[in-house]
């Protein structure tokens, strides 16, 4: 097989599970990284169906499981805190709105960093400025190192993807806003948890929500509110500021986190939306993950489609022997079915997930409860097998 250089733009989930991959195979890779060092935190994410899979496939399944969250299910609360609907993981057969495999994001990028080799080159503090394609390799502008050249570039940079706007064109060409903004950072609340993800509904579309950590004594935190904003929010003061607005009055725990969200080392802001693209392969450039094809938080699909994108790449270029042209073709001919299904918004999207009037947040409470009964159960089976929706092709490790 022929040996490549290959640049992975992202150091999050999609560019290292890549760079594992495809160091394996024997290529020399580079990852490119904004952020100064690997970025710790982040939400609770699934490795369920498909994604556990690929996890299995890579052997790191002991490393993953000894990380897993034990997790009671979720809840919804009152603007007092009481309990008003709840949904236990054992419900779907522990692959739910909460499933028995969930891990934090940090820790899961942890595994698979420290997996993999030597050999991977990291350049920290950094990102792709300009894309020029050639004939038979990709010349590389980064804002402070040196242009280089490669035979493959792969972008795994998620939703504000540099590669993406460099090798496909801006953002408004790919960006489907779902209507939700959505905050998540490290806190404190004065309520314990006790294994259950605590989910409050207030009118207006606004949710305030608090999961397990694995730190004693904190939570990871999220506030989420309907609407998008009329012009991009890129600095965090603004950020602050909308969410302060947003959330005056609010019961819960919400006056808490707003005091507390300033001050988080791990702050994190989107304006939720999907990426739809006809291609995410063009020439010798490849998109993986959120970068691609994100399917919002929602899904709780975006880290499954993440890792499933980067074996399913380097699965095929194994194939090809190298040859980038075929195995970005049939990279996409896979993927595609996969995409289109775990793109689908659960029913009601954001409206569902953040209800605005009195009634609506009622009706999202009895859904909860309702779930887990009959006739809803095999309604929703399907919602919740979509992880699995995938004829994975075995590659190996």
């Amino acid at each position: 097989m022929k040996k490549l250089e290959i640049l992975i733009s992202g150091a999050s989930i999609a560019g290292p599970a890549s760079a594992l991959l495809l160091a394996r195979q024997g290529h020399r890779v580079t990852v490119v990284e904004r952020a100064p060092r690997l970025r710790p935190g982040g939400q609770t994410v699934d490795l369920r169906g498909a994604g556990r899979t690929v996890i299995d496939r890579m052997g790191l399944t002991p490393a993953t499981d000894a990380r897993l969250l034990d997790q009671r299910g979720i809840a919804t609360v009152d603007a007092r805190g009481r309990r008003r609907s709840e949904l236990p993981v054992e419900a779907f057969g522990g692959n739910g709105i909460v499933s028995t495999h969930e891990i934090l994001r940090g820790d899961l990028a942890e595994v698979l960093v420290g997996a993999v080799p030597e050999s991977v080159e990291y350049l920290w503090d950094d990102s792709v400025r300009a894309i020029e394609q050639h004939t038979g390799s990709v010349t590389v502008s980064f804002e402070r190192a040196p242009d280089r050249s490669f035979d493959l570039v792969v972008g795994a940079d998620g939703l504000s993807s540099a590669v993406r706007r460099a090798a496909f064109g801006p953002d408004d060409r790919h960006l489907r806003p779902i209507g939700l903004r959505y905050a998540w950072f490290t806190a404190t609340i004065d309520q314990p948890l006790d294994g259950w993800y605590l989910m409050h509904n207030s009118r207006g579309g606004r949710v305030v929500s608090a999961r397990p950590s694995r730190v004693d004594g904190t939570v990871k935190a999220s506030l989420a509110v309907r609407g998008s904003d009329p012009e991009p929010l890129h600095d965090r003061e603004s950020q602050w500021r909308m969410l302060e607005e947003a959330f005056d009055g609010v019961g819960w725990v919400a006056p808490r986190l707003l005091e507390q969200m300033r001050s988080a080392t791990d702050w994190a802001y989107a304006d939720l939306a999907q990426v739809r693209m006809e291609r995410f392969a063009s020439g010798r450039v490849a998109l993986v993950g959120d970068a691609g094809y994100c399917p919002t938080p929602l899904t709780g699909l975006g880290t499954t489609l993440a890792l499933v994108g980067a074996y399913v790449l380097a699965g095929e270029l194994g194939r090809s022997g190298g040859e980038v042209a075929p195995a970005l073709t049939e990279y996409q001919a896979v993927m595609r079915p996969f995409i289109a299904r775990t793109q689908q918004l659960p029913p009601g999207g954001a409206s569902g997930y953040a209800p605005s009037s009195r009634a609506a947040v009622a009706l999202s409470r009895f859904s909860y409860w309702s779930m887990n009964k009959w006739p809803m159960r095999p309604l929703l089976a399907g919602q919740f097998a979509k992880a699995d929706g995938i004829d994975l092709p075995d590659y190996g490790a």
